[in-house]
């Protein structure tokens, strides 16, 4: 990565955070703004854009500081559900181009949303998954 990224900036004290907690391999710190309390980010202190570029290894170590935390932020906030999210790209929702695992506590009546689902059209699914087999 050529030039850091806010959270490259909060990994290098020059930002402060709101810091949950910290490995070897991880960092983890309150997003500024949580669609609830607790909604938590998980980063590698090593820089990668996203999951599309991300080592094994560093992203072993991302998911395992999730698993972690979740079930302590879930207790913590009272909350009934967690969500966990990674946003890869603009057109998927990817602000920061610094890998980053959204853990975002759930609360029954919350009003929050997921996206709404469709259906593929006559053929289209053998399409696809023709298509994603070729490339495994």
């Amino acid at each position: 990565m050529n030039e850091d990224t806010i959270f490259e900036k909060i990994l290098k004290g020059e930002i402060p955070a709101h810091k949950v907690y910290e490995n070897e391999y991880t960092f983890a710190f309150l997003d500024i703004a949580p669609i609830n309390k607790g909604h938590t980010l998980v980063i590698p202190k090593l820089p990668t854009r996203n999951i599309l570029s991300v080592d094994q290894k560093t992203f072993g170590h991302v998911m395992e500081t999730v698993r972690f935390l979740a079930p302590k932020i879930k207790e913590a906030t009272g909350a009934d559900g967690i969500n966990i999210g990674i946003n890869n790209e603009p057109a998927a929702g990817q602000v920061v181009f610094h890998l980053h695992v959204h853990i975002m506590p759930r609360f029954i009546g919350d009003g929050k949303k997921l996206w709404p689902g469709k259906e593929y059209l006559a053929g289209e699914a053998d399409i696809v998954l023709n298509s994603i087999k070729k490339l495994l």
